[in-house]
């Protein structure tokens, strides 16, 4: 397929020149991103009558990414990420992890889709030269590198940080004491408390003991009362 570049790109020519692309690189790249145009007679036509308009914004353009570029030229950035101890990261740093570091360090606007990780994410200690594609034919190239992460917690083989283990281990630990402290409390409260309901129940069954025999000390005098009666 023919088209019509709308920008400088790499060996296919200069803005405004024709190139032979194939067409899913055309359909699926050049075209969605305004890089070029079919080369139909009437996009020749049209960009002819318009060259020297889309020449001024194509040099706009490539003077913005030559700004950036120098923002982030030679920069040199450390990512501190949880490791095990033979390097491998538990994760890994990729280019949204990459252009974040690089815009906070020199106040760029690096998207993530312009950072080149040809060989995929980062899953291992080291340095790395990372090249960073700005557009019209302007790249950057930065110092990336991906340390242990420096902390006198450690690491388990898993990942977690072990200082939060341990601190989630001892807190287990004291409601453990907790609930084991509250326990020994009742068992020793259990039996005062029966001895004290067993004491106030004593009167109510010394009363219910003395009734009968108040009753047969009566029952006797009655029947004393009679004799004594019957006699006279």
């Amino acid at each position: 397929m023919n088209v019509i570049l709308l920008e400088k790109i790499g060996k296919l020519g200069e803005i405004g020149e024709t190139a032979t692309v194939k067409a899913g690189y055309a359909r699926n790249f050049l075209f969605p991103q305004g890089k070029a145009i079919p080369a139909t007679k009437t996009n020749l036509a049209e960009f002819e009558g318009r060259k020297t308009e889309l020449l001024a914004k194509h040099d706009a353009k490539v003077a913005e990414s030559q700004r950036r570029a120098e923002l982030v030229t030679g920069v040199s950035l450390t990512i501190e990420v949880n490791a095990s101890d033979e390097g491998h990261l538990f994760g890994s740093v990729g280019t949204r992890e990459i252009a974040e570091a690089v815009n906070a360090l020199a106040g760029s606007d690096i998207a993530k889709s312009e950072v080149l990780l040809p060989n995929g994410a980062i899953r291992e200690l080291g340095a790395f030269e990372v090249a960073l594609d700005l557009g019209h034919d302007i790249h950057a190239t930065i110092s990336l590198a991906v340390v242990g992460l420096k902390s006198a917690a450690g690491v388990s083989d898993d990942g977690s940080i072990i200082e939060e283990i341990d601190q989630r281990e001892e807190a287990e630990e004291a409601e453990a004491a907790e609930a084991a402290e509250a326990s020994a409390t009742e068992a020793v409260d259990a039996p005062a408390a029966v001895e004290a309901t067993e004491m106030s129940s004593q009167p109510a069954e010394a009363a219910v003991e003395e009734a009968p025999e108040e009753d047969a000390v009566e029952a006797v005098s009655e029947i004393q009362t009679e004799e004594d009666d019957s006699k006279n």
